[in-house]
């Protein structure tokens, strides 16, 4: 098969080799990945995400999270949970893997053009979101305020300290950080993410709210924006579930009548709220 045709077929993955990994928290690392020699580096936008290939293991759905205006790496921040991603964990320097994608609906940035922004993580939720973040920050002017709100479990689970803090120090950005509990050490909020809800600034007639955690988070979370007057048309939530194919054909990631893989991982609210509420689905 020519070289072109095996680059262009979705379901064959790319040689790529890592250029740096580090731990980020326990469990929890990141892998920069930098074409094989010869290949060219693909476009990707904030909220897709890859089919990552451990040669000898095998694949997993990896959200990006890196600056999607450097085509030239592809950051991938990764949960040790199983057998492929332990694999790819402990993955050094100059070692192998291959990749598919990007596959998947973005985060809605361009739609969300002169409207307020609110994102909300929790937990290992902000990696899929932090390219949102790069994205909305490298064009801050064309969006009103955005307020970006972090929770997690304790302090020692909470990702990107020293990006969080550089977020911080903005005058144009407000960030708030909360954890479910703390053994001392700790003195910023505690307690759940929707808490801080209440308290950002935005216009809930004029806001769009980006939102990636664990699903039950994601629920509430919109009921608290819901209250504050915001449209479930204007929250976005990213779904994680089983996928395999990436292009909607094995049915792994069926959502109701939804493929997360081609539909989503980026649903507006409203057209999953009544799944997500639904038992084993």
């Amino acid at each position: 098969m020519p070289e072109a045709a095996a680059v262009a077929d979705p379901m064959v993955p790319v040689p790529y080799r890592v250029l740096r990994q580090r731990r980020e928290i326990d469990g929890v690392h990141t892998l920069d990945f930098e074409p094989a020699e010869g290949r060219t580096p693909f476009r990707a936008l904030p909220g897709q995400f890859n089919m990552v290939y451990a040669y000898g293991i095998g694949e997993a759905a990896i959200s990006l999270s890196g600056d999607c205006d450097d085509t030239k790496t592809i950051r991938h921040t990764i949960r040790k949970v199983g057998a492929v991603t332990a694999g790819l964990c402990s993955l050094g320097k100059g070692d192998s893997v291959g990749i598919r994608g990007p596959f998947g609906r973005p985060w809605p940035l361009d739609e969300a053009r002169g409207a307020d922004i609110v994102v909300v993580a929790g937990g290992i939720g902000l990696a899929p979101l932090r390219p949102a973040i790069y994205g909305l920050l490298a064009k801050r002017e064309r969006y009103g305020r955005i307020a970006v709100l972090y929770g997690s479990r304790s302090p020692e689970e909470l990702l990107f300290l020293d990006e969080l803090k550089r977020w911080r120090g903005r005058f144009d950005l407000e960030v708030e950080a909360t954890v479910d509990h703390t053994t001392g050490g700790w003195f910023g909020q505690v307690g759940v993410v929707t808490a801080l809800i209440d308290r950002a600034g935005f216009d809930p007639d004029n806001a769009v709210a980006l939102i990636c955690g664990p699903e039950i988070m994601m629920r509430f979370c919109a009921r608290e924006l819901e209250h504050r007057g915001m449209s479930p048309a204007d929250i976005y939530v990213s779904m994680e579930r089983n996928m395999a194919c990436g292009v909607g054909h094995c049915g792994h990631c069926q959502f109701g009548p939804e493929f997360v893989c081609k539909d989503g991982p980026v649903f507006a609210y409203d057209r999953v709220e009544p799944i997500m509420t639904l038992r084993e689905v």
